[in-house]
């Protein structure tokens, strides 16, 4: 059937053994009503939950946008989209969103996928322009739409809900519990599947005080306590990124920033090479607390706490996710006043016991990825055959689209770009790069 995957086989692709308990009640809403809202906490699979049903309810003979997918940031928008076309399903996902070239959307969108996943602007965008049909979007699904309402597209929402007068089915997704659902949305009696409740909780929240006028070498100090693990700083401000960005080179901490001021390219390059080692801390604000693919962090810190309580648990969300454990380090200087919503945490005296060091890892840029049919494997192999590196020396590989980034050990970066660059892979000449 045109290559359509049953189910089956698309959990097989993922390796997944079968879905959980929130995924298997949100396929059974699916199936039973038009309109659900769906409460899960971050990292528990709220994605896939929704993709599954979906993708088997879509029509492989329409040629049209069948279903539309609206993320409040464009990191979320791409791991959706990514997520998507991992799962092999057989129907096209494409993805659309601000800071991209308005002509590369027009080309995804002039070839129709099955599913468009984007950003409130620029999908209200497309819909106002007449871009595509609307009459086969019979699905229409609001991810985190609490962060989309917070970060003001109120008037892109009811933009798209007004264009899409053929839809038939709504799913709302949040990680919070306290949501107002505005009326705009036009639910009808939805199914609620709340599991925001059955998680018992592994985080540790740990509150440590900075003498006056000494946080930033009070935060080395609970770095150096942490020891090298990956974690988050968490900020309220562009300023403030700046100042401890500045502190944190001068003491050899391998880091990235992320805001949402920074290029987009600026953006997926602090994801790429927080994921793959390069830099072993993540400083941003709080586009961070959610809707990003970073790996399982053994912490996260607020550096600086932020005004509302649900933004202190979508922070706290990012560490001790699916039943592991994580830590919450809250850094406060003597004197300071806390938020009310503060819970009544005890101080605690680090011991410093750990040294930091830099990464050992770099990320090298391959002009070549998936539309190359380019595998990791095949990056795997021109690393260790061509360059003559040990499977230790090869890290995290990433492949995308058009272009792949692999992580080496860090001293052997002049020598294999040296070995690799303009050599031929598969049957595509590529261009190695530091990155």
């Amino acid at each position: 059937m045109n290559g359509i995957k049953t189910q089956a086989e698309i959990l097989n692709k993922l390796g997944i053994v079968q879905c959980n308990e929130m995924q298997l009640q949100t396929q059974s809403a699916f199936a039973k009503q038009n309109d659900i809202v769906l409460l899960s906490p971050t990292g528990s699979g709220k994605t896939l939950a929704f993709l599954l049903p979906l993708v088997q309810s879509l029509n492989p003979e329409t040629k049209e946008i069948q279903a539309i997918i609206i993320a409040p940031t464009r990191e979320l928008a791409i791991q959706i989209e990514q997520v998507a076309r991992s799962m092999g399903s057989g129907h096209k996902t494409n993805v659309v969103y601000g800071g991209r070239s308005s002509s590369q959307d027009r080309r995804d969108i002039e070839t129709r996928p099955a599913i468009l996943v984007g950003t409130p602007g620029r999908i209200a965008d497309h819909l106002h322009r007449g871009a595509f049909e609307t009459r086969h979007i019979k699905t229409l699904i609001l991810d985190e739409f609490d962060k989309s309402l917070e970060i003001g597209f109120e008037g892109e929402m009811i933009a798209i809900i007004d264009h899409l007068s053929a839809v038939e089915k709504k799913i709302l997704t949040s990680a919070t519990q306290a949501v107002d659902i505005p009326t705009y949305t036009q639910l009808n009696h939805p199914i609620n599947v709340n599991f925001l409740a059955t998680q018992e909780s592994k985080l540790t929240e740990v509150l440590t005080v900075a003498p006056y006028g000494e946080k930033l070498p009070h935060l080395i100090q609970t770095l150096q306590h942490i020891g090298n693990v990956p974690g988050i700083i968490f900020c309220n401000f562009k300023d403030t990124i700046g100042a401890v960005s500045d502190f944190l080179s001068q003491h050899s901490v391998s880091h990235g920033v992320f805001y949402g001021g920074l290029e987009q390219r600026d953006r997926e390059s602090a994801l790429i090479k927080f994921r793959n080692g390069t830099h072993q801390v993540l400083l941003a604000t709080d586009l961070a607390a959610r809707g990003i693919d970073v790996p399982e962090l053994g912490f996260i810190l607020h550096y600086e706490l932020p005004s509302r309580k649900e933004e202190y648990i979508h922070r706290n969300g990012r560490t001790a996710r699916m039943n592991a454990e994580g830590t919450a380090y809250i850094l406060a200087q003597k004197g300071q006043e806390v938020p009310e919503y503060m819970p009544d945490i005890p101080e605690t005296k680090l011991a410093i016991n750990k040294a930091l060091q830099p990464s050992e890892w770099a990320t090298l840029f391959i002009s070549g990825g998936k539309k190359d049919k380019i595998s990791k494997g095949d990056v795997a192999g021109l690393m260790m055959k061509q360059a003559g590196l040990k499977p230790y020396e090869v890290g995290f590989i990433e492949s995308k689209l058009e272009c792949t980034f692999v992580a080496i050990k860090k001293e052997r970066t002049k020598d294999v770009i040296a070995k690799t660059n303009n050599t031929r892979l598969k049957r595509k000449k590529v261009r190695v790069t530091p990155y």
